[in-house]
This record gives C-alpha cells, sequence and structure tokens, in this order.
C-alpha cells in the first residue's frame, strides 16, 4: 500500500490548490516544496481577482462568465484577503471609443449578474477627486467593480486549509528522484534528510520548472511549452483614491495603476518571452520604462524609473501555440498508461480560476479511487467565515478587543488573518505583550506565529510572502528579525 494517495510537486497556487481539495475529499496527500510556499510566479501576479476586459474584448463571453462567478466564490471565501474595489478607465481620445467601453462595461455587469458589486458608470472627473491625480484633458471615466487579492497569502492559507484537512505540508523539500511503476516513488531531501515517499497518483506543479521536473525528474518528454515572464513595478502612491485605474496603453495593452500596501501604487503588468533560468528573474530596464510611460499618459505626477521602489517578476509557462490565451486559463495534462500510476501536470493560468482549475485537475483522479464530492466553491478558507460586507465591522471589532492598534495596523491583521486573529494576539493588552518589534509593525509574537503555523523560515518568507512589510522595513531591523528567527527564545 502508497503512503499517499496523491503526491504534489509545487507549493505555488496551483499545487496547494490541487493538494487542498484533494485533501477535502479525503485522500492522502503530501506537497513538497523545495523553497517557500508562493516563492516564484505566485508571489509576482497582477493580483486581480477579475473577469479581465481584454477577453471580453476578444468576444470569449463564457470564459468571462466563467471568471466572475468564480470572483463572488473568492469574495465569499476568502473576505478578508478579497476586497471589492472600483475600477477607473479614463476616456483617451486615441484609444476605444466610449461607446465601445459602455457597451464593455454593460456586457460585463449582465455577464456578473451584478448580484454582489456595484453597477458600472459614467463618471465626469473634471471636478471628482477620480481626477485629481490624472492630467487635465480626461474629463470622462468610467467605473465598474472587481476585486484585488494578496497573492502569496493566499497560497499561504490554501496551504493551511489543506494542512487542516490532513495533508502533509512539507517546504525545503526538494524531490531528487522519482520512479514510476503501479505506484509512484520518489526520493526527496527534506531539510537536509534523504527521504523516501511512495503514492497513488502524482502531480507535477512545478510552473516554470515543469519542463525541469519532466526530463530530469521524471524522466518523461516535457510539454511543449513557452517560458513567459510578467513584470510590475512599486512605486510611491500617486493618488488618495482606493479605486484601481485602468490604462488604455497605445498598444492597446490595458495597464493597471492599484493602491498598494497602503503607501505605494503598484502598475503593471507587462510580459514577454523569456530565457535563462526561472529562479533568476529580473525585470529589464526597457520594461520599466514601458510601464513609467503607460503611466505618465495618465497621471499628473511624473513615474520615472529612479521612483521605482522595487520590481516584482515572475515566470511561468504557456504551450507555444498560444501564450496569452493558455496562461489565464491554464494547461492540464493527465497521463495513465497500463499498469502506470496516474500523471498530472498543469501550469498557468490565473488566479482567478485557480480553484475551477483544481477541482478539475482532482476530479480526473476518481476513476482510481473513491473521494468525496466536490466542496470547495462553498468553504471558507481559514480566518474567512464573515461575509465581505462586514470586514469593517471586523477591524472595528479588532480595535476594540486589542486597543493599543492603530486603525491601519488593525486593517492590515484582519486583511491577513481575518477572524483567526486572536490565535496571534491572544490576551495582550500592550504592544509590548506582543514581545519585540522589527520595524514599526511586525512584532515578534507574529513571527512566532508565522513560524510554527504557516511554515515561515526565514526573512524573506515573512516580509515578501506572508506580508509586504519589506517594503518599509529598515535595515536594522531586518537584521534583528533575522537574528530573531535563526533562534527564536
Amino acid at each position: 500500500m502508497a503512503d499517499y494517495d496523491l503526491a504534489v510537486i509545487g507549493g505555488g497556487l496551483n499545487g496547494v490548490s490541487v493538494a487542498r481539495d484533494a485533501a477535502g475529499r479525503g485522500l492522502r496527500v503530501i506537497l513538497l516544496e523545495q523553497g517557500d510556499l508562493a516563492s516564484a510566479a505566485s508571489s509576482a501576479t497582477s493580483r486581480l481577482i477579475h473577469g479581465d476586459l481584454s477577453v471580453l474584448e476578444r468576444r470569449r463571453f463564457r470564459r468571462v462568465r466563467t471568471q466572475l462567478a468564480e470572483r463572488d466564490v473568492w469574495l465569499r471565501n476568502a473576505p478578508h484577503l478579497v476586497r471589492p474595489m472600483r475600477f477607473t478607465i479614463p476616456e483617451h481620445s486615441d484609444e476605444r471609443p466610449p461607446s465601445q467601453l459602455r457597451i464593455w462595461l454593460w456586457l460585463y455587469d449582465w455577464l456578473g449578474a451584478r448580484n454582489r458589486l456595484p453597477a458600472s458608470a459614467t463618471v465626469d472627473v473634471t471636478h471628482h477627486p477620480l481626477g485629481d491625480a490624472l492630467k487635465r484633458p480626461f474629463g470622462t471615466a468610467f467605473e465598474y467593480s472587481d476585486c484585488v487579492v494578496d497573492d502569496s497569502r493566499l497560497v499561504v492559507l490554501l496551504a493551511i486549509d489543506a494542512a487542516e484537512r490532513g495533508a502533509e505540508i512539507r517546504t525545503g523539500a526538494r524531490c531528487v528522484r522519482v520512479d514510476r511503476g503501479d505506484v509512484w516513488r520518489l526520493a526527496a531531501i527534506d531539510r537536509g534528510h534523504r527521504r523516501v515517499i511512495t503514492a497513488r497518483a502524482l502531480a507535477n506543479t512545478t510552473g516554470a520548472w515543469t519542463n525541469i521536473v519532466a526530463e530530469t525528474i521524471l524522466r518523461l518528454p516535457p510539454p511543449k511549452t513557452a517560458p513567459v515572464q510578467i513584470s510590475q513595478i512599486v512605486v510611491p502612491r500617486l493618488f488618495d483614491t482606493d479605486n484601481v485605474y485602468v490604462f488604455q496603453n497605445s498598444d492597446r495593452r490595458l495597464i493597471f495603476a492599484s493602491p498598494y500596501e497602503r503607501d505605494f501604487t503598484l502598475i503593471g503588468s507587462t510580459g514577454g518571452a523569456f530565457k535563462g533560468d526561472p529562479a533568476i528573474v529580473a525585470m529589464t530596464a526597457s520594461d520599466v520604462a514601458y510601464l513609467c510611460d503607460a503611466a505618465n499618459r495618465y497621471f499628473r505626477q511624473p513615474v520615472a524609473p529612479s521612483d521605482v521602489v522595487r520590481t516584482v517578476s515572475g515566470v511561468n509557462l504557456a504551450p507555444a501555440r498560444d501564450r496569452g490565451r493558455i496562461l489565464r486559463d491554464g494547461s492540464l495534462m493527465f497521463d495513465v498508461r497500463r499498469r502506470k500510476a496516474p500523471l498530472i501536470t498543469m501550469f498557468g493560468g490565473d488566479v482567478t480560476t485557480s480553484r475551477l482549475r483544481a477541482e478539475r485537475a482532482v476530479s480526473r483522479l476518481t476513476p482510481f479511487y473513491p473521494m468525496s464530492p466536490r466542496w470547495t466553491a462553498k468553504a471558507a478558507l481559514p480566518g474567512g467565515d464573515f461575509a465581505w460586507e462586514r470586514f469593517d465591522n471586523e477591524v472595528e471589532n479588532t480595535r476594540e478587543r486589542w486597543r493599543f492598534l492603530s486603525e491601519p495596523q488593525a486593517q492590515r491583521l484582519v486583511g491577513a488573518y481575518g477572524s483567526r486573529l486572536a490565535a496571534m494576539l491572544g490576551e495582550a493588552r500592550s504592544r509590548a505583550d506582543l514581545g519585540p518589534a522589527f520595524g514599526p509593525e511586525l512584532t515578534a509574537a507574529e513571527v512566532r506565529y508565522l513560524m510554527a503555523h504557516e511554515w515561515a523560515r526565514f526573512p524573506d518568507d515573512v516580509l515578501w510572502r506572508r506580508s509586504k512589510l519589506g517594503l518599509t522595513m529598515p535595515p536594522e531591523a531586518r537584521e534583528a528579525l533575522a537574528a530573531f528567527m535563526a533562534a527564536p527564545p
């Protein structure tokens, strides 16, 4: 008998989604991740939960309807992580005519059934706060509703839910050899120790490493793919509103400028073919200039490459025949052979439809062993057991219980931990009760919680994936954090 029903290699969004779905259906699951959860492309997305207007423009109505249905699922099941926002498209005389934008947004409302979020609207921004950040020629804009999400935090919470449903999550575990028979036999270096695992099925969800794993570890022909790099830039905050601006660029791409971690703006994205090691991906100077130029077509405040405080890049795979479509839809391959254990290969796809992709992948295994019905569409993520309309109430209740928290601090903590915040703050009555502080927001209590419950091992795990506090943490606080995590009291 095999140790597990399913072994998953890769701890990005696809991997943890498959592990969670399978564990919730009663399968014995192990996930192996050589680094940290969401350590590659899954922490470099556009952070949007949306129906994608560029897909609508190509008249893929069924795809957009599916995306908008999934948007509602995320909003219901992760109300602390997924935040509804208004998106603003300024009218530009050199781009799509206003009549076309109105038709787009009418279809968008109709496909989304307008049952959760406000409908689209036309706004005169000449004397409106939305126009304060824009150059003067823009007098009309179009508003619609969509959502944003903390992508890497979403991956971590999916992994927590998978673990609480019985999955074994192993970070720092590198798979070095796999043999295929009637079961899979995997050899892994798990935090310095060699470990042998057997599983009845295997999922290769290693993202940009899919081909490398197929060739060198599984010793199977790799799928024909094209690596694609997606990049964004982070600059100091450019506007005071909470809207996301959507800019029509001169090449007809849609560029998003989103509020990011209170004091910053995220602008993106740009992408193109990638060559090299996916572990070493950096944004090119030309891509930085491209996004700066796109922002400068609309914003009053100039954006220069010297203003960029951080670049965010990741590499994903798409079948060579159709990069753009498969990057959004994802690719799922199922390999079953006589007297051979089944293999799932899954890569690409957007954040919005990741739950659905995982559900379909796990469902392919139903002929091999019995499992419970599909379930993830109605299951809240850890900390998400409240209605999204009550997010502000959760913040207010948090400040009443822990009065030493400022409103921005309470918003960040509720946005990260939701209703599970008490497990970290406990009965603390003052900031001092939480232990040493690392910078203005991070405390020893939070670090201990992340190490004990969320697989955080190194400072970057805390500062860039469990949070984005690396944007504001001074160097001396970072050094103190590293020392604390190396030998926590």
